[in-house]
Order: C-alpha cells, then structure tokens, then sequence
C-alpha cells in the first residue's frame, strides 16, 4: 500500500511591516513646503537678500563715496564708470542708489520691528485677559487709529527737526501699531478658545505660560504676515516723508532724498536719470516686500490652500 505523496507546501512570504504613519507636520513645517515652491516667494526673496547685503555692504557694488561730487558734470548723462549719470550736484547717481538703500531698509525694518512689538503686546494683552482689560486696550487703540499716519508723522517730524533715521522710526513706530493690536487681538481670541489651551489652564499652568507657550506660538501668524507687508509701505512711507522734507535730510542718503531733490520739473525735463533710477529702485524695493508677505499669507492661511 502506497503512501500518500506529500502536498507541498508554498513558502509564505515574510509578512510585511505596516507602513509607518506619516509624520504630523507643523503649521511652519507645511508653510515652508510651500514657500519654497512658490516662484512669487523665491524671487522676492532673493531680490530682498541682494537689497540687504548691498544695504549692508554697499562698497561690494559701488567703490566711490555717495558724498563726492564734481560740480562741473552737474545732470550730465550715462557715461563708462557712471552708468546712471550725475545729478544736480555732479554727484554720482548709481553710487547713491545703492548707498541709498541702507537708510530707506534701516527705516523699514527697524519701525516694523517696533509696530510689531508694540503691536503684538498690546493686542495680545488686550485679546487673553478679555473684560475690563480689553476695553481699556481697545480703546486706546481706536484714539490712535484715529490719527492720520502721514500726517501725524509730518506733524511731529516738524516740530522736533531732528536728524537721522530715529526719529523718523520712532513716529513710525508709534503711529503704526494699531492695525497689528487689532489683528494680535482677534488671533489671541480665537487661539485661546482652543481645547489644548482649556486643558493647560485646568493642569495649573500660569498666565505667561498659557501666553509664550501655547497662545504665542499659534497666535503669531497673522502678525509675521501683515508686518511683513507693511514693511514695504513704511519704506514707502519714508520715502513720502521725506521727499516732504521733513523725513529724512541731507546729507543722509536715502531715495527719498534723491526723489525729493530730483523732483523740480525743469530738472527732471532735462536730466530725467536723476528721478528715475532712485524711483525705481523705491518702487521695486517696495513690490518685493508686498509680494514676500502675500506668499507668506498665501502659505500660513490655511483657508488659502
């Protein structure tokens, strides 16, 4: 009697590891995804980089002194080593373009970071403790929304006739910060309402922990947005001022000195390269600070994407 042939048995394969879940990305994490992918934010952001490094170092671009002039080639035209010609004071025009830059950023960033500050402390303030509190801020708030930022700043600059880039910040900063409380205000209320805050305010924790652990981090987009974009409209604004004469004045060298020098018609009917390259050079500067924050709204506006 014949034994039954033994069935053989297929191997079975290794089992498989589950895939591992995808790591949980942060709201920053997923901003910077798509930040840099975004054409809008690489090119903004690289023209800012070359602003702020001619800003810093303008020598790299520029080897004469924005302050040497020769009188006798007083709107003379482009010629080789002076690409943009000479403006009424045979200064050269490309040499103070680039020397330009450094005052109209310097304004910009440093009354940004102070409208921001400013800003941010007051509405978040206002925004966590809510009540009387909030009343108080808010009011404060709406007396300095009230007062007209040109001419607040052309008010004041005219009284103190101070030099240099300080004073001209310093009214910035003062009369700018009520748009950033009232966004501050609105992000701190809604991130407070949130159930990780709830629970870390029944675990015991304090009030500047609730507000620099869990409320800022989540709470400061909105700001990093609009002060990204206003930093563009405050070196605006500077130029505005001082092509008013009372911003910025010689001998600093900013473009809206230049501008404001240039600005006689007769002038710019004969020699129109003395407005229109520290003009361009405002107007591009500005646009790439307007296009920077719109690609950074765009990637932390969930809403947007």
């Amino acid at each position: 009697m014949t034994e039954p042939s033994a069935v053989p048995v297929a191997p079975q394969a290794p089992a498989q590891a589950a895939p591992e879940p995808g790591r949980a990305r942060s709201l920053w994490s997923d901003a910077w995804h798509d930040l840099s992918r975004n054409p809008v934010f690489l090119i903004s952001a690289l023209l800012i980089c070359f602003l702020v490094v001619i800003s810093l170092w303008p020598g790299l671009i520029a080897t004469r002194s924005p302050l040497r002039c020769e009188l006798g080639r007083s709107l003379d035209g482009p010629a080789p080593g002076h690409w943009f010609g000479f403006d009424t004071q045979g200064c050269d025009v490309y040499t103070r373009t680039v020397y330009g830059a450094r005052a109209s950023i310097a304004v910009g960033v440093c009354a940004t970071l102070g409208v921001a500050l400013v800003g941010s402390v007051i509405g978040g303030l206002a925004g966590f403790f809510g009540g009387f509190w909030d009343a108080l801020l808010s009011r404060v708030t709406d007396v300095f929304f009230g007062i007209p930022m040109i001419l607040g700043a052309i008010v004041f600059l005219s009284m103190v006739r101070l030099g240099g880039i300080w004073p001209v910040v310093l009214v910035i900063a003062a009369l700018g910060w009520p748009q950033i409380a009232r966004i501050a205000r609105g992000s701190v209320i809604t991130v407070r309402q949130n159930d990780y805050v709830q629970a870390a305010r029944a675990l015991g924790a304090g009030s500047t922990r609730l507000l620099l652990r869990h409320i800022l981090p989540n709470a400061i987009a909105p700001v990093i947005v609009m002060a990204t974009i206003m930093l563009g409209t405050f070196i605006a604004l500077e130029a505005t001022l001082s092509f008013l004469g009372v911003g910025l004045r010689p001998p600093t060298v900013s473009w809206g000195v230049d501008i404001s020098i240039a600005s006689d018609g007769m002038q710019f009917r004969n020699a129109p390269h003395i407005l229109l390259y520290p003009a361009a050079a405002l107007s591009i500067t500005v646009l790439a600070f307007i296009m920077l924050g719109d690609a950074v709204r765009d990637a932390l506006d969930p809403k947007l994407r």
